[in-house]
């Protein structure tokens, strides 16, 4: 099961397009508090001390050594040393404004000091509303008893070596590092969170787990509800009863969505034309290949490579 999981997740982040931006350490000093706008996805693991963190329209979670924090949707969020309350307001703490230039940031007062690594990315690319919908706006790795992840350790620890020593390359080795370091996190997020609805929650369970590896290993196959069943050893009703149940829509539906996802992919890349893609995905025309596809991403399939230069 696990290498089914795996599977899925390697090639739904092939096409989000994960790139690691830069990463930074602070130390943070009582009373001190930071506020990010919307903008990038962010992470912080925390070396030493804790903090809360709370993002916007969301609730405070709290973080402490050996934890490690994700904020993958970018909605903007804002990490104090306490929570807000009647003595002080978390406004009058946090800096409104964080410099993306400073890579070693000091901040706040005398008081416990608390230290940070922390890091931007951006995630892109056509499936992202799809993948975005089954991720929440905090992911906590928290640190087990044995301490932080080994995994989680070593990367962070090249992390900082590379930002505070920079070298020919240093600027790849981070945004390579960041992205092992969220590709880690959200497959070690994943395999944790198996009730959750959608394609995560379906890696979840051994066979429905297996059809989504089928599936998209090979989308374009000409699969049916009753092959897909097959795959997953059970028969054609309780199979589309379970796998509606656990990724929120019907097996079919799924599969065209994904289908959908792989032909902007390739169009975007110039690998397709439109009559091919159409094609492929199923479509008997290019009017009907061309209002799913722009019922599915808001804007026509020949659109494609202008709106890939629009998010550049």
């Amino acid at each position: 099961m696990s290498a089914a999981r795996n599977d899925v997740l390697s090639q739904v982040l092939t096409l989000i397009r994960l790139r690691g931006e830069l990463v930074y350490t602070a130390f943070l000093g009582e009373p001190w508090g930071l506020n990010f706008p919307a903008g990038p996805a962010h992470f912080h693991f925390v070396e030493r001390g804790e903090a809360w963190v709370t993002p916007v329209g969301g609730a405070p979670v709290r973080i402490k050594q050996g934890d490690l924090v994700l904020l993958p949707l970018g909605d903007g969020h804002v990490i104090t040393d306490m929570l807000k309350s009647p003595a002080r307001d978390i406004g009058t703490v946090a800096r409104d404004h964080f410099n993306r230039d400073e890579l070693v940031l000091r901040h706040g007062g005398g008081g416990t000091a608390a230290h940070l690594v922390s890091g931007f990315f951006s995630l892109e690319g056509s499936p992202l509303p799809a993948i975005m919908s089954a991720l929440p706006p905090v992911i906590l790795i928290p640190r087990g008893d044995a301490g932080a992840p080994p995994w989680l350790e070593a990367i962070s620890h090249f992390l900082v070596a590379e930002a505070q020593q920079p070298n020919p390359g240093s600027s790849l080795m981070i945004s390579r590092l960041i992205d092992l370091l969220v590709i880690r996190t959200l497959r070690s997020w994943a395999a944790a969170e198996a009730n959750r609805t959608g394609w995560l929650g379906g890696l979840g369970e051994e066979r429905i787990g297996r059809v989504l590896s089928a599936m998209h290993a090979n989308p374009f196959d000409r699969w049916t509800v009753e092959s897909l069943a097959k795959v997953a050893m059970m028969s054609r009703s309780i199979f589309a009863e379970r796998f509606n149940a656990v990724v929120g829509e019907p097996p079919l539906r799924y599969l065209s969505r994904w289908r959908l996802t792989i032909a902007a992919d390739l169009l975007r890349g110039g690998g397709l034309k439109v009559t091919e893609a159409a094609y492929r995905c199923g479509y008997s025309s290019d009017a009907a290949f061309s209002r799913a596809f722009k019922t599915h991403f808001g804007y026509a399939p020949s659109e494609t490579r202008q709106q890939q230069q629009l998010q550049v």
